[in-house]
């Protein structure tokens, strides 16, 4: 599939939103695609992580035709050859209003069979009652960046923004900003999200490293390959001997994604944030 394929998924056509189940309705999307734009090359990745989604939109009949309502966390493995496409998935998750099933586990093992069926990999998934306190939200930890007062001009990816501070010693910090915003690949809507950087190495220059987060304001891809980008721009940047990048994308559709990329096998992603 290459990028003009984009506009053929479902998030560029009018759908009919069916009520039983089918699992037909979920569509991959290869990751090779973006990935090829950064020169990664096939299984050998220079980063391990997670996309982690959450679904707000999930309900089912029980045996006696009751609904059932949940929040579903899913983590997909950021090796894995496909991503779902997010329509996809919402369309599938509607399928779900008017099926019957016996269980929340059996709910639960349904959803993990059919969407590591189309990632080609095993994915995670977990159901949480509406009023779990996984659901709960966190403010970032570390240092904000968006008070910093500069000057923006540039709105395309550019990397040749980032940039040192020559005046600190190695550090270990985390940064964070709620201006990353990008685009839809397929429809152009906007995208929302809070991107935390966090590092052990040179210290990078604060106004240069949310220049360059702005600057992905008019930038179309998909969550996953912008935080991609970022990850590969600060690697190419400094030899960091730890470098994570997680972004939280706010709700759209009753989804939200969250990629986490990092130089770390077991980093995690930080709780959810108050955007989400």
């Amino acid at each position: 599939m290459s990028r003009k394929d984009w506009h053929n998924l479902p998030l560029g056509r009018e759908t009919n939103y069916e009520s039983t189940y089918n699992p037909q309705l979920l569509h991959p999307i290869q990751r090779s695609v973006s990935r090829a734009q950064l020169g990664l090359p096939h299984g050998a990745l220079p980063f391990f992580g997670v996309d982690e989604w959450w679904a707000f939109e999930l309900s089912w009949l029980n045996p006696r035709g009751k609904p059932q309502v949940a929040v579903a966390r899913f983590s997909f493995p950021a090796e894995s050859p496909h991503m779902v496409e997010s329509k996809s998935l919402k369309l599938y998750l509607n399928a779900f209003n008017q099926s019957r099933f016996e269980s929340w586990r059996l709910v639960q093992d349904t959803l993990a069979r059919d969407l590591s069926a189309t990632a080609l990999t095993n994915v995670g998934v977990t159901l949480v009652d509406v009023e779990d306190r996984a659901l709960a939200v966190e403010k970032p930890c570390g240092y904000c960046l968006d008070h910093l007062d500069i000057e923006v001009e540039q709105y395309q990816p550019d990397s040749a923004l980032l940039a040192l501070d020559k005046r600190e010693e190695d550090v270990s910090e985390t940064l964070y900003s709620h201006l990353l915003r990008t685009n839809c690949p397929v429809t152009g809507q906007p995208d929302w999200a809070t991107v935390v950087v966090e590092y052990k190495g040179p210290a990078l220059e604060r106004e240069a490293l949310l220049a360059y987060i702005i600057s992905f304001r008019e930038h179309q891809d998909f969550h996953e390959h912008c935080v991609e980008r970022i990850f590969c721009d600060l690697q190419q940047l400094a030899d960091f001997s730890e470098l994570t990048i997680c972004a939280r994308y706010t709700r759209r559709g009753g989804l939200d994604i969250n990629p986490l990329r990092s130089t770390c096998i077991e980093k995690h992603l930080p709780p959810r944030f108050p955007r989400q």
